[in-house]
């Protein structure tokens, strides 16, 4: 059996590797010199916030700080390559289709607007001012604005997000499907009605005063690799890390810093996780639970013993509502249910629970391997519920950190992309800009899939990203994109979702985060994104445009905007020419944005005020709000083993991606190499079902609506992860992901909870 592709794993994230690899893609851009001396401006005051991911920054001004996922980023958008009309004329789009997204978005930079020829079946050049007349007139001709749906990626700046909301609720619809729905929306949920704030209540600094960090759900060495800093120096002052993940990722395991001179020079890493533990998909809450009633059975041991308390009995009392409900369920749950659910051991729970009795400051941190579950929302109120027993929200070196993936997802929904906005948010743009808002709530992420394939919505207008691949269900949704009359695509690079065009079709190239915004007076725009420590910072491109014929994003949706509603209720002209009026009415609109242009341009930025993080708690209770909710009835992998050959899988990223942008095809984290199309497997399955490394199978969904699911040829690899659990990399495994299977009041897709089996191939 060819195995090849199966290698050996890095000994430590980061180190040599993650150098090399850097290396790598700067050659591969084809300007090695020019990638490098950008990368010296990123995070910068005078530069540009690494696309790479949404974790906080030190200083600004007195670091330099970057990682191999920002050197990616910076290589894929400076590349030398150029994606020019030539490109589109030599093949057709059905031709193009049949490329993987690697090898699509390998062609380079965009460098005009296209529009698409059915009969041709070709992309052909269109001009800038053609194509906004004609999406206007099309977008102006719907019997109602709510035909329309306006998608947001992550990496659109907040200017750009606030102009596009503002457009949009001009034009008459809340349809805002955002990058957010499929990933951090459970996060925002359950933090709202946990503690009244849906962001997370630490700042980087906190990382610094830790006694003990719980990193749950989430894989920050490919992921967000500088957080593995800030974990590398809590490890080495003393500070526990306790790892609730069902994969042994090796960033989590140890970690060579690329920036610490002696440990590179020695070949030295560090330890990064003090414990360790491997849940089943889904088990976290029943793992939270099990430690939560771990500690109160400690309390209840102190007392009768005459020793100091374990709960801090004053911040419950002060601060806290429902909190002997909560007790109540917690000891109504049995610890075989816990065990059963979780994939844990009583003692294995116990010794984490130990951790966090032991110490004074406490974080918690999780990602998508918590939010893209059924009960999402219910695990992050029971991590938040454990949180209160101690008072670890609201002082130093304490709180909940959720943290995003891109850039500016966090920015973009708190200037305004929303499709349930509230009625302040509205009440302050109807009376700042003296329209009428529309206050209907809009569509997400599925209620537009859904409305396109209904024939309800007619139009998608896509600022950023890469919406066919990023959703779930893959095949519907390209036959939901298809069939509609317009699809607007905001972009930089070629991708898929181009290659489903709708009726009438363009692409419009944009600026990247790298390149300088120029004004019509030459003066260059800033921009600003926030990142998952609500730091608030500007960012200034340096690099020349790709191609004369690029516009900004906020150009583009200007340009659109007059096309569609003309300039009666907003000037769009001038705001595409200035992005400090753009800031004026985001201060104007946005309570936390008071001299926002005089405090960006201040080397760190701002910070938007948490209120939670001041014990301040904006809830029905006017007070931190324990959930008292029950255990799952059952989670996927106790779903999966009643079946025979039935598996809970979970798609991730390979260490070489980003959200959907695959950058190579080697992940050395997890040792396979020059592979995607893989299926991480306990060994012991393998073994039970007669099969070993490098078979070839098909992945079967096993989602009970009568839809045939199948993801074609992948091969099995051989993995430290519990039995009955498998995961594999998505794009290429979102085929699998239901529509219909989504994560309880966050309406997520349960990425992380597919029942599936598998089917033999033939030998070639």
């Amino acid at each position: 059996m060819d195995t090849k592709f199966i290698g050996k794993k890095s000994a430590a994230a980061g180190g040599w590797g993650a150098l090399k690899s850097c290396g790598k893609q700067l050659l591969q851009s084809g300007m090695p010199i020019s990638g490098a001396r950008t990368m010296l401006k990123a995070n910068q005051p005078d530069g540009f916030d690494c696309p790479g991911c949404a974790w906080g920054d030190p200083e600004h001004g007195s670091s330099f700080e970057f990682c191999e996922n920002g050197v990616k980023a910076v290589a894929w958008e400076a590349t030398e390559k150029r994606a020019t009309p030539a490109f589109f004329a030599e093949k057709t789009v059905s031709q193009l289709r049949q490329l993987t997204d690697y090898e699509l978005e390998l062609n380079g930079r965009l460098t005009h607007p296209m529009r698409y020829d059915a009969a041709s079946d070709r992309y052909l050049p269109v001009a800038w001012e053609d194509a906004f007349s004609e999406i206007g007139s099309i977008l102006k001709g719907f019997a109602s604005p709510n035909r329309a749906e306006f998608y947001t990626s992550g990496r659109a700046s907040n200017e750009a997000a606030f102009l596009y909301q503002l457009f949009v609720r001009v034009y008459g619809t809340n349809n805002f499907p955002d990058c957010s729905n499929m990933c951090h929306e459970a996060s925002g949920i359950a933090m709202r009605q946990a503690v009244g704030v849906g962001k997370g209540t630490v700042l980087l600094e906190d990382f610094e005063e830790a006694d003990a960090i719980f990193v749950i759900g989430q894989n920050p060495g490919t992921n967000h690799p500088r957080m593995l800093g800030d974990l590398r120096r809590a490890a080495i002052r003393g500070a526990r890390v306790v790892v609730f993940n069902p994969i042994r990722e090796r960033g989590l395991e140890r970690f060579s810093d690329p920036q610490d001179k002696v440990e590179m020079l020695r070949g030295g890493s560090t330890d990064i996780a003090s414990l360790y533990l491997q849940p089943q998909l889904g088990g976290d809450m029943a793992a939270v639970r099990g430690m939560a009633k771990a500690v109160l059975a400690a309390e209840d041991a102190a007392v009768a013993a005459g020793l100091p308390a374990v709960l801090d009995h004053a911040f419950l009392a002060e601060h806290c509502a429902g909190f002997a409900e909560y007790r109540a369920a917690v000891e109504a749950t049995n610890w075989a249910d816990i065990e059963d659910q979780s994939g844990l051991s009583r003692q294995e729970i116990e010794r984490a629970a130990d951790v966090y009795i032991s110490a004074e400051r406490v974080i918690c941190t999780w990602a998508m391997g918590v939010t893209q579950h059924l009960h999402s929302v219910a695990t992050i109120r029971e991590i938040s519920n454990f949180m209160f027993l101690r008072g670890n929200i609201g002082r130093p070196g304490a709180g909940l950190c959720p943290v995003r993936g891109h850039s500016n997802v966090q920015g973009d929904r708190t200037v305004g992309i929303n499709e349930k906005p509230s009625d302040d948010f509205l009440d302050a743009l109807e009376k700042h800009f003296r329209f009428t808002v529309p206050r209907e709530h809009g569509h997400n992420v599925l209620a537009a899939i859904g409305a396109m394939l209904d024939g309800s919505a007619e139009a998608f207008i896509g600022l950023g990203g890469n919406f066919a691949r990023a959703t779930p269900d893959s095949a519907l949704v390209e036959k939901a994109l298809r069939r509609l009359k317009l699809t607007v695509h905001i972009a930089t690079k070629p991708n898929h979702s181009h290659l489903m065009p709708g009726e009438t079709a363009f692409i419009l190239p944009c600026l990247g985060r790298t390149e300088m915004d120029l004004n019509a007076v030459g003066n260059s725009q800033l921009v600003s994104v926030e990142d998952s420590m609500s730091m608030v910072h500007g960012s200034a491109g340096i690099n020349r445009p790709a191609s004369p014929h690029l516009l900004s994003e906020v150009a583009i949706i200007a340009g659109i905007a007059q096309a569609t509603v003309g300039s009666a209720v907003v000037d769009w002209s001038e705001l595409a020419g200035d992005h400090d009026r753009i800031r004026d009415h985001i201060e104007a609109t946005i309570p936390g944005f008071e001299n926002y242009n005089a405090r960006l341009r201040k080397p760190r930025g701002f910070h938007l005020r948490n209120t939670a993080a001041h014990r301040e708690w904006d809830t029905p209770a006017g007070k931190a709000s324990f959930s008292s909710e029950a255990l799952p009835d059952e989670t996927v992998h106790q779903r999966a083993r009643k079946g025979e050959g039935r598996f809970a899988l979970q798609t991730f990223r390979s260490h070489d991606q980003y959200n959907t942008t695959v950058y190579g095809l080697d992940d050395r984290y997890r040792g396979v190499y020059g592979e995607r199309q893989v299926i991480f497997i306990h060994p012991a399955d393998l073994t039970a079902m007669n099969a070993e490394a490098g078979d070839r199978i098909d992945v079967v969904g096993e989602h009970d609506d009568g839809i045939e699911r199948i993801a074609e040829n992948f091969r099995f690899v051989p993995y430290d992860i519990p039995r009955g659990s498998i995961a594999g990399y998505y794009p290429e495994l979102n085929v699998l992901v239901p529509l219909g299977s989504a994560g309880r009041e966050s309406d997520t897709p349960t990425s992380k909870s597919i029942m599936v089996s598998f089917r033999r191939r033939k030998a070639a």
